[in-house]
């Protein structure tokens, strides 16, 4: 007599797909079924490989960037992109420019001049910094070998200041802005949303009327209201987590309901119940009992708020009412292509508005492919 075994080596090496495919699934954690379930989301993978590229440069900013967000010339406001090249005997460069002023307005227009080559290196010396925070470093990735030569790769502003630069050190503030953001609405709808739907009656009925209360005004004027109020005097610390508080007071509320309705479907399930009859009290059945079951749901909601928060900080900063300088985000950054005039002339300085899409189109991608793995078990 023959018998069949589950597929051993699918669970062990995280192949579903098997000799017996429902074996290997049934001899597999919650974890490995919902990543198999994952990566069969070949755009939830691009994002997710994208993601982990943007934190990394989120991460390593100051090494990355040719320059640090403070150093400008101003003898190059708006200078055009430079494109980087390499030649088999002189190795990586750019062009120069050349400079003409205008006879009305005085004011000087910069072109590419093919005829200069400025030599680029890799690991050059540059402005000092202290990488993570901590240790004192000179080096940068790519640079110009004479400091005092321009390179714009994406070109300048109307400061003079690396756009290329300032975008890289925009990284870090926009993405974290957006996790610490979410965290907090993540701890506010799970206290609130849980209260509401554990408890019901009129302690559901009391929330549920503060939800709708900020789910009406509208998220505009709240916002305006909420960064009016900041003190002028704070420094861009300060102006920084009060702008990820404000992002969570707005933001709490669609994970308070998501958590509600979880609750109330599971508040009266047989393992909750044997919960309680086996003499759990209500923080251990909630903590360990009934946020476990809806975990991977939960973790599909954040991934799917995080570019909701982004696009909120770029939008308050765009309209002035977030980050202020000297703090740099891409929506500070974005700040400068208000002025149409200033756009038909540097058009360049949109560029960081195709960071934030990139970022947000790769989140909403993991988001999705984490959405559709949360139930590894549904065909």
């Amino acid at each position: 007599m023959t018998s069949v075994l589950p597929d051993a080596d699918a669970s062990v090496t995280g192949d579903p797909a098997g000799g017996d495919e429902t074996g290997g699934r049934r001899a597999a954690t919650q974890r490995r079924l919902v990543w198999w379930k994952f990566r069969q989301h070949k755009l939830a993978m691009v994002g997710l490989v994208l993601i982990a590229c943007i934190y990394l440069v989120a991460l390593f900013a100051e090494f990355l960037a040719p320059v640090s967000s403070s150093t400008f010339n101003s003898e190059y406001t708006y200078a055009p992109p430079q494109q980087l090249r390499i030649d088999s005997d002189a190795g990586l460069y750019v062009h120069g420019y050349t400079s003409t002023v205008d006879p009305e307005t005085f004011e000087p227009t910069f072109e590419v001049d093919k005829s200069q080559k400025i030599d680029v290196g890799l690991f050059v010396k540059g402005d000092e910094y202290e990488l993570f925070g901590l240790i004192p470093w000179d080096r940068h990735l790519i640079g110009p070998e004479d400091p005092d030569q321009p390179m714009y790769l994406l070109g300048a502003n109307r400061n003079g200041y690396d756009l290329l630069s300032r975008m890289i050190h925009g990284t870090r503030v926009s993405m974290t802005i957006g996790l610490v953001g979410v965290a907090m609405a993540l701890i506010l709808g799970i206290i609130l949303g849980g209260m509401s739907g554990y408890f019901a009656g009129k302690t559901d009925t009391v929330i549920q009327r503060v939800v709708e209360f900020f789910m009406s005004i509208p998220g505009i004027p709240l916002w305006m209201g909420l960064s009016a109020a900041l003190p002028h005097e704070w420094g861009p610390m300060q102006r920084y987590f009060a702008i990820t508080v404000i992002l969570a007071i707005i933001g709490w509320t669609d994970m308070a309901r998501v958590v509600r309705g979880r609750f109330l479907s599971l508040r009266n399930e047989e393992f909750v119940t044997s919960a309680r009859l086996d003499g759990s009290g209500r923080p251990r059945v909630i903590y360990r009992h009934m946020l476990p079951s809806f975990t991977s749901h939960l973790i599909a909601s954040v991934t799917l708020s995080i570019p909701a928060m982004i696009l909120a900080e770029t939008a308050l900063s765009f309209l002035g009412l977030g980050l202020q300088p000297p703090v740099v985000s891409w929506g500070v950054l974005l700040q400068d292509a208000q002025n149409v005039r200033v756009l038909a002339t540097a058009p360049w300085l949109m560029i960081p508005g195709l960071a934030v899409v990139i970022a947000v189109l790769a989140l909403n991608f993991v988001g999705d492919g984490l959405r559709d793995a949360a139930d590894p078990y549904k065909k």
